[in-house]
């Protein structure tokens, strides 16, 4: 049985207190969310509405999603869902993954045939997602549910994140 996510703030807010940030925030964030709802790859995205354009900010696997660089947003129902209705998207098979990610060939060549996009709103603002890829099945309404609880733990790393563009 996985931890509840309550036990895990106090190892969450250790590594907020490290200097590399948001970093730090988002490793852990990962580690957190391999425990209670599982993953293969883990992300972290940002979003710009006014232009248009999301960011990496967070990877679990530089070697095949490095993080920085923008790319635009596809409108449809991804988009819909996630950034204006601020709901989950779960995709079960790799033919869902496919209808609204074109680089489906590389989440399956990954071991991936289903995922998980987690909106993380503050201020009335979609600050950005969270998005888990593992095996085909593994976002069940039940596992979604369990990643809805890593809001909390994103918002401040999200927030940590916009703070330090703002210094540098």
């Amino acid at each position: 049985m996985a931890r509840d996510i309550c036990e895990y703030w106090d190892v969450f807010l250790a590594a907020a207190a490290e200097p590399e940030q948001p970093a730090a925030m988002f490793r852990e964030l990962e580690r957190i969310a391999c425990e209670t709802v599982g993953t293969r790859l883990f992300t972290a995205m940002t979003f710009d509405a006014a232009s248009g354009m999301g960011r990496r900010s967070y990877s679990g696997n530089e070697a095949a999603y490095p993080t920085g660089g923008f790319k635009p947003i596809s409108i449809g129902i991804w988009s819909q869902t996630v950034l204006e209705q601020r709901r989950p998207f779960a995709s079960l098979t790799i033919e869902e993954v496919a209808a609204v990610f074109p680089d489906w060939p590389l989440i399956q060549s990954l071991g991936c045939e289903s995922g998980c996009n987690i909106p993380v709103v503050v201020a009335d603002r979609v600050l950005g997602t969270l998005n888990l890829l593992d095996v085909a099945g593994h976002y069940t309404a039940e596992r979604v549910a369990e990643a809805m609880k890593l809001r909390p733990f994103a918002a401040i790393a999200f927030l940590a994140e916009a703070a330090a563009r703002r210094i540098r």
